[in-house]
């Protein structure tokens, strides 16, 4: 008995030794803020500092004069996934210079900086974006947010409707998960969101479950790129950065939820609501509850779309943002640009 005890220890004890020694051969390093900044900025990269620390990097593209769009990105994603309607929309051959598009990194993202021990949260984030746009000098202007930016962007658009001339909801979060079965979701966030596990991830070597979690993202997944995975992957082990994703990771379920009260006053503003019909993140009926709580909403659905309709489909959805911004801030017929995508649905 005694050698039966002793073996299956052992087995233990070496099946632990090989699991340390995985973990450490699996285990990542952060990647210093000077070598992301080589790689991943570009000729528009910014930066300003801001109260509580934080070193913000942002891009500002387009006319000057031209009318503003404050983009805010969404989780683990960065600045880069709004490039694409910056072509559309600023710098680019279909409409170039209608719009002045400012996109930013929010902190533990991209290349924006914080200090140690920074407590994120949606209401965080809400704050130092309103710090972002008085550096900045700006007064008005659109507000454009993806997912959980769009969920900062509701919430700031409460906060600051005097700012806010017109609000662009992109898959964004907020609402309660209503969803019994979540199999679609991405691993990823399932083992981020486990308590003991979670902090054993973020060290590791993700690129498998990075690239997983963004083919889930896209109904058309061929748009993964190894580049776009790389980005991600390498994004994230700025320093600091693991620690604020798994705080915002696990505190998700504990932000100030979405209502149709708390989302009343909103009607008074003019608010598109873009969704793709195949995201598995933040579900279409997320957004048609956004669009049934705020009265006076446009709401449009782009069929075999996943989560990130401006990266995936770039050519409709600048275009739905262009007529939408045309139609409010002129009060004229918008004016159609070149489109390719497939169709999508107004509601």
């Amino acid at each position: 008995m005694k050698w039966l005890i002793g073996g299956i220890l052992s087995i233990v004890g070496l099946a632990a030794l090989i699991a340390v020694g995985g973990y450490f051969v699996l285990k990542r390093p952060d990647i210093p803020y000077e070598t992301l900044a080589s790689r991943y900025e570009s000729a528009a990269s910014r930066y300003v500092d801001l109260p509580g620390g934080i070193h913000m990097h942002y891009r500002d593209e387009g006319m000057a004069d031209a009318p503003v769009i404050l983009a805010i990105h969404g989780f683990s994603a960065s600045l880069q996934t709004w490039e694409p309607w910056v072509s559309e929309l600023a710098t680019g051959e279909n409409r170039p210079n209608d719009y002045r598009i400012i996109t930013l990194d929010l902190p533990g993202h991209g290349l924006t900086r914080a200090p140690a021990g920074y407590q994120a949260s949606i209401e965080g984030y809400r704050d130092i974006v309103a710090e972002f746009v008085r550096s900045q000098n700006l007064t008005t202007f659109a507000l454009a947010g993806s997912s959980m930016g769009g969920n900062v962007a509701w919430e700031y658009a409460l906060a600051h409707p005097d700012q806010v001339n017109a609000l662009i909801l992109v898959d964004a979060s907020g609402w309660p998960e209503v969803r019994a079965d979540l199999s679609d979701e991405p691993q990823v966030f399932k083992l981020l969101r486990n308590p003991v596990l979670g902090p054993l991830l973020i060290d590791l070597d993700n690129t498998r479950l990075v690239r997983e979690g963004l083919e889930s993202s896209f109904g058309n997944k061929s748009l993964v790129t190894d580049a776009m995975v790389q980005r991600y992957v390498e994004l994230s082990r700025a320093p600091g950065h693991r620690e604020i994703l798994l705080q915002l990771t696990l505190g998700f379920g504990e932000r100030n939820y979405a209502t149709a009260e708390r989302l009343a006053p909103l009607a008074n503003m003019p608010v598109l609501i873009l969704t793709g019909d195949q995201d598995v993140l933040v579900p279409p009926e997320h957004a048609q509850q956004f669009h049934d709580a705020i009265p006076g909403s446009r709401m449009m659905t782009f069929r075999g779309v996943g989560h990130i309709p401006q990266e995936e489909v770039p050519g409709d959805s600048a275009l739905a943002v262009h007529e939408f911004l045309y139609e409010v801030l002129n009060a004229e017929e918008a004016l159609p640009i070149a489109s390719t995508a497939a169709p999508a649905v107004p509601r």
